[in-house]
């Protein structure tokens, strides 16, 4: 299974950016998706994830300015940010737990990382 980011990139403060992500393997269902992030200096920590029933859980720095989505169906999650402050200046790394159609048939996968910088 391998996930595959797109988006992030430099905006000002104040600006919006969406970060993508899909699912490509072999999946039979993906539990939770969502987007960790890690700045420099700092440990990695969760932003955003949505379980597949759709319960979503934010960190707290970012409720109210971020919305994450997924299309369960498609095995895609999507980060709209919004009120990009310097502080959300960081790598972000979309992140699934997955159900394989192969051994073993629970899989943490995460992404590669894309860097979102916020900066005047």
């Amino acid at each position: 299974v391998q996930l595959v980011e797109s988006g992030g990139g430099s905006v000002q403060p104040g600006g919006s950016l969406t970060l993508s992500c899909e699912a490509f393997g072999t999946i039979l269902a993906i539990n939770t998706m969502g987007w960790y992030r890690q700045a420099p200096g700092n440990e990695r920590e969760l932003v955003a994830v949505m379980v597949s029933g759709g319960y979503t859980n934010y960190a707290r720095s970012v409720k109210g300015r971020f919305t994450i989505s997924r299309d369960i169906a498609k095995n895609t999650v999507t980060l709209q940010m919004n009120s990009l402050k310097p502080d959300d200046t960081a790598v972000y790394s979309c992140y699934a737990d997955v159900q394989q159609t192969i051994l073993p048939r629970d899989l943490e996968v995460w992404g590669q990382g894309t860097l979102v910088t916020v900066s005047s």
